[in-house]
């Protein structure tokens, strides 16, 4: 738990990083045109970058901060259903896909386990 915590940190630490520093990069990878306003793609690196930090204080004592892994679950599953309602309504080009790969589709299983040991842990001691 203590490993995933910190490799997910680092991961949100240098995507927020990229992000805000290079917010067009993702954009000319994929072959997607630019935003007008980086500053909105910018503040989601922020937001990722933030989790980083919470996840790595989590890392330290996972089964007591285990509301910040669940919030973190959380984010890596209603992302990918945003992306999904927006590409649905032709909003979104389906390059964008490739940022919910690393950002969310990886850490599914790890995140999950995690709150299942939280989850049989604390059961058993609730008897």
């Amino acid at each position: 738990m203590k490993f995933t915590l910190k490799l997910a940190a680092v991961y949100n630490l240098i995507w927020g990083a990229w992000v805000i520093l290079f917010p067009n990069h993702f954009f000319e990878i994929v072959g997607m045109e630019p935003l007008n306003h980086p500053m909105v793609w910018q503040g989601m690196g922020m937001v990722i970058g933030v989790y980083g930090l919470g996840y790595w204080w989590a890392s330290y004592n996972p089964m007591k901060h285990w509301p910040i892994v669940a919030v973190g679950f959380l984010g890596k599953i209603f992302g990918p259903l945003g992306f999904i309602f927006n590409y649905a309504q032709d909003i979104v080009p389906f390059e964008f896909i490739y940022t919910l790969i690393t950002n969310d589709f990886i850490w599914w299983i790890p995140f999950f386990l995690i709150l299942k040991r939280v989850h049989t842990d604390y059961k058993w001691q609730l008897k």
